[in-house]
């Protein structure tokens, strides 16, 4: 077994959905409760509003507005959020 491989089994959820999002290749198959815990994790506050989850964290300028659709993230804001953590070099534990 490679060494990446033996790192990713040791890794936590949070770190693995990081990887997950950062990656762009399953923006389809990620759970809405997954993803807010995530956003909280990264020290976001939240504002729910009906079904719209409201999201800000102090030096983005951006505000993150999302809803579930069944039990999954819609995928376009899933994007929104993987392009954000790119602009602002978000990151989870050295990921």
């Amino acid at each position: 077994m490679k060494k990446e491989n033996i790192t990713y089994i040791w890794m936590g959820k949070i770190e693995k959905l990081t990887i997950k999002i950062l990656s762009g290749g399953s923006d389809t198959n990620i759970e809405f409760k997954d993803l807010l815990k995530l956003l909280l994790h990264l020290g976001f506050n939240l504002r729910v509003n009906g079904s719209h989850h409201i999201l800000w964290k102090n030096g983005i300028e951006e505000i993150i507005n999302i809803q579930a659709n069944g039990s999954k993230a819609k995928p376009y804001q899933v994007k929104q959020i993987r392009e954000i953590m790119i602009k602002y070099k978000i990151i989870v534990n050295g990921i």
